[in-house]
């Protein structure tokens, strides 16, 4: 090859990190801003992740979960656009519009594509010698086994942290044991529609370990489960007491589909299929005799042996191919420190997180972003549309135009919009449920606007 053939870094890829929802969108505004990019998705489908809860219906609308850019590419083929005030499944959202999208997007997505490290060319983590100028390199392990390295301008991650739930231990480290009987602990939400799902927890009792609206779902699940099958049982495992916002605001939300949630889960404790167990912070996992599981809490209270144990604890970014670059991290979120602040559960709730990009996902390291789910760390609630902004915003920074990365072009209502697990399984009981945390979707909209004082969560 002849140095001129050489290509120069602004004629190089950006290769983003995941083909679900917030990376294929990354990839539709790169192209629709004449930019080419490479998506690496370590599974063997468009939004692999996704599918793991295929079963468990959102809380947003299809107007909701459909990046703009993304339906531009898909509207020449002959794309039809699911009902926007319609619910869809996960399983729903991968096949009528992720899996459409990788498909779009053609040769420019790459499945079972696993990332194993990026650095700069050249430069480990240590150098700053030219290190701006310098293009980055992705290790990349397929599918068979070989391994390669890429060339990137730039490197927008939006793996997500599907990958890493949070263990059982309540010191965010995994129990006393709680390895060694990985075999009767999951960390999913079960699909009991599933026959040999189904049979696991038929008959049985099951602890639930967390407090979110994933706990709600398993709870919900595993009763109406106990009235088919005698004998089944779920034991509620709360590291805090029960107050009043323990079920979500429930007749009184503005949100039907989450207040509801929370009521079934309440009614599972309510009418006998479901016990609580609160105030326990989880030290150990014991086996019995019998092969059944013993949770130990730090203050020594031991529960009744369980025959499997569900832990819905929340999930943590796997940073450990980003161990070369420079990331600016929060030290308790683990999420870009200039949108920690603005995400903290510590400090906000639903609503109180208004739209971001480029200036708040800027690392040390010029040109690598983390986005999506990933970009929140371990917070525990991401709106799929504050993704899209966030993807938007940066690939105009990318293709240089400035103005456009700093212009907030989404535009959400005071009291936020959400995107999350829900529990309807019917569509006529799904679209009864409202769009958004506390106001219903139809005040959502997208276009230029100012930033809002608080968006979605």
């Amino acid at each position: 090859m002849s140095i001129n053939s050489v290509p120069t870094t602004d004629q190089l890829p950006v290769v983003v990190i995941g083909a679900g929802p917030i990376g294929l969108a990354a990839a539709a505004h790169l192209v629709e801003r004449g930019i080419e990019p490479l998506v690496l998705e370590a599974g063997p489908a468009a939004g692999s992740a996704v599918r793991d809860w295929s079963h468990v219906r959102l809380f947003s609308t299809w107007g909701e979960v459909i990046d703009p850019s993304a339906e531009k590419l898909l509207a020449p083929t002959g794309w039809v656009r699911p009902d926007g005030a319609t619910y869809p499944t996960g399983g729903d959202w991968a096949d009528k519009y992720l899996q459409p999208l990788a498909d779009v997007l053609d040769d420019k997505v790459r499945f079972g594509a696993q990332v194993t490290g990026v650095a700069r060319a050249g430069r480990d983590r240590i150098v700053d010698s030219g290190r701006d100028e310098q293009p980055f390199t992705v290790h990349v392990t397929t599918a068979d086994g070989q391994e390669e390295r890429i060339t990137a301008r730039a490197v927008i991650d939006a793996s997500g942290t599907w990958s890493v739930p949070s263990p059982i231990g309540a010191d965010g480290l995994p129990a006393l044991g709680e390895k060694a009987a990985a075999e009767q602990i999951s960390y999913r939400v079960p699909d009991l529609k599933d026959p040999a799902v189904r049979a696991r927890f038929a008959g049985r009792r099951t602890a639930v370990v967390g407090s979110g609206a994933s706990a709600f779902t398993a709870l919900a699940y595993l009763a109406e489960l106990a009235k088919e099958e005698p004998g089944t049982h779920a034991v509620w495992i709360l590291r805090r007491g029960i107050g009043a916002s323990t079920y979500g605001g429930g007749e009184a939300d503005q949100l039907p589909a989450r207040g509801a949630l929370g009521l079934r889960a309440k009614a599972a404790v309510e009418d006998g299929y479901a016990s609580a167990a609160t105030g326990f912070r989880t030290e150990a996992v014991e086996r019995g005799a019998d092969g059944r599981l013993v949770l130990v809490a730090e203050d020594g209270r031991r529960l009744d042996p369980v025959d499997e144990v569900i832990v819905l604890t929340g999930f943590r970014p796997d940073l450990s191919f980003l161990s070369e670059v420079r990331l600016g991290l929060d030290e308790r979120l683990e999420a870009p420190t200039a949108l920690a602040p603005l995400i903290d559960p510590n400090v906000h709730s639903c609503g109180t997180v208004y739209p971001h990009g480029v200036n708040e996902l800027s690392h040390p390291e010029k040109d690598v972003y983390l986005v999506g789910m990933k970009s929140y760390g371990r917070a525990p609630t991401f709106l799929a549309m504050t993704g899209y902004e966030q993807v938007r915003s940066i690939a105009a920074a990318i293709a240089g135009d400035q103005e456009a990365a700093e212009r907030i072009e989404l535009t959400l209502p005071e009291t936020g919009v959400c995107g999350g697990a829900g529990l309807f399984d019917e569509p006529e009981n799904a679209e009864q449920s409202g769009g958004g945390c506390c106001a219903a979707p139809s005040t959502l909209q997208i276009g230029i606007g100012a930033p809002a004082s608080s968006g979605g969560c």
